[in-house]
């Protein structure tokens, strides 16, 4: 990992780590040697090949380096985001057996959705046993349809997998070559519904991972960075490494707005209440911080409208950028949502953002020649100035985005605040400054700082923060355990453990056993943990009553290692980004 220490050749020192995060205009990297940044550097995204902007990036950042010196490469990704936007994934199987209460119909995603006659009780006891004949039924349609790859769902799995494994077992009996994805490995939460959803888009997306990354393996030897451990950004701010995200490819959705949130806890030390507005070419990401501490969507994120397990920091976007367009229509001047290509200043065909910057001598960003003669054509077809109409561009940008920003606030304070602590907070958030970070963000400062009133920071290299956030992030894990001392069984499914306990069972024991899984998970990272890194998050015993008697207690425990930074990173004065567009 980075910042490790390599006493080889007779002396102390940090081995290095590079950060890379793609977004939807820019890719940007850094190379860090602990919590100190040595070299930065920003390209453009070619989104036909990401790996031609990886490539990019490293060519850049290892200059003049040795790359047997690399630990560690932390990505931040927008592939499975992009392929789950846009449609490009793998069609999937879904086979769910359910139980009492809401019907698995009501969860159905896909036309190859085939519910499988069988339950389990909320304690995980079966209540009727899996119909065979279903299930053959429901693959042999889903082999005649073509489908490779599935997943597989029962209601109550977290307390007893027996069916999923069940069904896993006669999927992988039909042939070699499927993907399969069975709910209780990714997550020890009870939620049939968004169990179903992260288990589908899991198996979806499994196929363009696995791709990537075995291009990637390669493009990293290719550079000499065999030897380095490779770790994907997740959506709550912490890291996987690439063999155990390859089984969560789903963990990976959303990670560039985890980046830029971490990558502002890494630049700038934040106490009370903070908004974090990261501005890109495409999109901006709003986040609030309470008491300097991300915001958590406590029950997991929605993807393509579908409510999942997949933990993710509360991050917002809008529509609007540097490269959003800049429209007339009646005298009125708008820009965005939509993005028609790059500004005219890097070789687009109609006026942004970042042209009115340059027009007005905000920015001296590419072809500024280029920049001014656009807005000229755009202001003379409307009939008024170029300047006029540049500034109302700019106005409308900071309004739509303080506008956000209010909604953003809103929406938060009506429902209890959750933050990566999981501690629940009984007050309203209201941000007395902002953090701006991004490529645009020395030329929204101004433009913001008026329009909200309120103090506007921005941290060194602004423009690459997201990639500070990918290499100074550090694994977290979640783990939760159930325990019932009537049956006399422990359950931690997504560690891939079932196991018998005796009567004497205590809920202190479950506490230390869920430690200790946690802590041999995360060791399995490559992260040693200290003791005060795991947060005990729920630890509760109920007892079981049969017969009028006290038969056993039920016992549900959940800790984590919470998303947090290295430290605070350290940009010498002679690190500056640099550009380069593949």
């Amino acid at each position: 990992m980075a910042g490790t220490t390599d006493r080889r050749k007779g002396g102390a020192r940090q081995s290095l780590c590079i950060g890379i995060d793609i977004g939807g205009t820019h890719s940007d990297g850094v190379l860090a040697a602990g919590t100190r940044i040595l070299a930065a550097s920003k390209v453009g995204t070619c989104h036909e090949d990401l790996l031609v902007s990886i490539r990019a990036l490293l060519a850049r950042l290892l200059e003049g380096r040795n790359a047997a010196e690399v630990a560690a490469v932390k990505l931040s990704t927008t592939l499975t985001t992009n392929a789950i936007v846009t449609g490009r994934i793998a069609a999937v199987a879904l086979l769910v057996s359910g139980g009492p209460g809401i019907a698995a119909e009501h969860y159905r995603i896909g036309p190859q959705f085939h519910q499988i006659r069988g339950s389990l009780n909320h304690v995980g006891l079966e209540t009727a046993a899996l119909d065979r004949d279903e299930l053959a039924a429901a693959l042999a349609e889903c082999r005649q349809a073509g489908i490779r790859h599935y997943a597989v769902v029962s209601k109550f799995s977290p307390r007893n997998p027996v069916h999923e494994v069940q069904m896993a077992a006669a999927v992988q009996a039909g042939g070699a070559g499927h993907v399969l994805s069975c709910g209780h490995q990714l997550s020890g939460s009870l939620n049939f519904g968004r169990r179903i959803g992260t288990a589908y888009f899991n198996a979806a997306v499994s196929d363009i991972a696995r791709n990537f990354a075995g291009a990637l393996g390669q493009s990293l030897k290719d550079f000499g960075l065999a030897q380095a451990g490779v770790h994907i950004l997740k959506a709550d701010g912490g890291t996987l490494p690439l063999a155990r995200a390859l089984d969560m490819p789903v963990q990976s959705i959303l990670s560039g707005p985890a980046a830029s949130v971490m990558g502002a806890l890494a630049t700038l030390p934040q106490h009370g209440d903070v908004a974090l507005l990261d501005i890109g070419g495409t999109t901006t990401d709003l986040a609030l911080l309470a008491d300097g501490q991300p915001l958590l969507e406590r029950e997991g994120i929605a993807l393509a409208g579908r409510p999942t397990l997949v933990r993710a920091l509360r991050v917002q976007s809008i529509g609007l950028g540097g490269d959003s367009a800049i429209h007339v229509e009646k005298g009125r001047v708008s820009c965005g949502p939509e993005r028609s290509g790059p500004c005219m200043a890097t070789g687009g065909r109609e006026p942004a953002v970042m042209d009115a910057c340059n027009l007005l001598g905000r920015a001296r960003y590419g072809d500024v020649a280029a920049s001014k003669a656009g807005l000229l054509r755009l202001a003379a077809s409307c009939g008024m100035p170029a300047e006029t109409l540049a500034q109302a561009a700019l106005d409308c940008a900071a309004q739509t985005i303080h506008r956000a920003l209010l909604a953003l606030i809103e929406e938060v304070n009506s429902k209890p605040l959750y933050t990566i602590q999981e501690i629940l907070t009984e007050r309203r958030i209201a941000p007395k400054k902002l953090v701006l970070i991004g490529g645009p963000a020395a030329v929204f400062r101004p433009l913001l700082e008026e329009q909200t009133g309120l103090p506007v920071l921005c941290p060194q290299l602004a423009g690459i923060t997201n990639a500070i956030g990918a290499a100074l992030c550090r694994p977290t894990g979640i783990l939760e355990l159930h325990a019932n001392t009537a049956r006399r069984t422990l359950l931690a499914t997504a560690a891939g453990v079932v196991r018998h306990i005796d009567r004497n069972f205590t809920l202190q024991d479950a506490v230390a056993e869920a430690k200790r899984l946690l802590q041999a998970s995360m060791e399995e990272s490559g992260m040693a943990l200290e003791p005060d890194d795991m947060q005990l998050v729920q630890a509760d015993a109920f007892n079981m009553v049969e017969d009028c008697y006290t038969s056993g207690q039920n016992m549900r425990v959940r800790v984590q290692v919470k998303p947090a930074v290295l430290g605070q990173a350290e940009v010498p004065a002679t690190c500056r980004e640099n550009e380069v567009r593949p």
